[in-house]
């Protein structure tokens, strides 16, 4: 019997944007709830029921809920064979994890939309600051991550970097981050970008 699952969504979390990406690669059906992050809708009573910390993404399986993207995709990756997000030995699973997380736990966290409205609107900053703030931290990351890329051979099957670097990169276009120094992350967001899976998760494509 199949799965009911549902996304709690929004198209400009990358966060969430990491998640559609893994449900397309995976062919999983699944039914999307829009939740506003520009609204303050993940702080309502109804949300915080399924996901106390307020964030977006949340995967209900079956009424079991899932939060945070990388467990939502590692859940997904563990749960659905088809399209494996990471490769088989257990070095190469570790190699290429570290480099996922380079993004989820070393970006994200000091970039997200909560954090840059703490830095305007609590500690004062102005935009200068604020967007000198997010490049610094970005750009970090960024070279490691195109060093890794760079002499690492990339196959035509997208990974679990993938589903973290497509969104990232989308976002550090938004905030015109100049993307020269990183020519092996640009070619491989460009072979991303011309899969269906990519390009159905895209936020552009989202109906809000």
């Amino acid at each position: 019997m199949s799965k009911e699952i549902i996304l709690y969504d929004y198209p400009l979390s990358s966060a969430a944007y990491r998640v559609r990406i893994a449900l397309n690669l995976k062919g999983i059906r699944y039914k999307k709830v829009l939740i506003n992050l520009l609204h303050q809708e993940q702080q309502s009573d109804l949300y915080l029921a399924k996901n106390p910390q307020g964030l977006i993404p949340s995967l209900s399986v079956d009424g079991q809920v899932i939060t945070q993207s990388i467990a939502i995709i590692e859940w997904l990756d563990e749960t659905y064979t088809q399209q494996p997000l990471l490769p088989q030995g257990a070095l190469e699973k570790a190699q290429l994890r570290a480099q996922a997380y380079t993004i989820a736990c070393d970006i994200h966290p000091l970039n997200n939309l909560r954090v840059l409205r703490y830095l305007v609107d609590d500690m004062a900053h102005n935009e200068t600051e604020k967007m000198a703030w997010y490049y610094h931290w970005i750009k970090l990351a960024f070279t490691s991550i195109e060093a890794y890329i760079d002499a690492n051979a990339q196959n035509n099957q997208a990974n679990l970097l993938d589903t973290f670097l497509v969104p990232q990169v989308f976002n550090a276009n938004r905030f015109k981050l100049d993307m020269t120094p990183y020519p092996s992350i640009n070619q491989r967001v460009i072979w991303c970008n011309q899969q269906s899976a990519f390009q159905q998760a895209h936020p552009d494509t989202q109906r809000t």
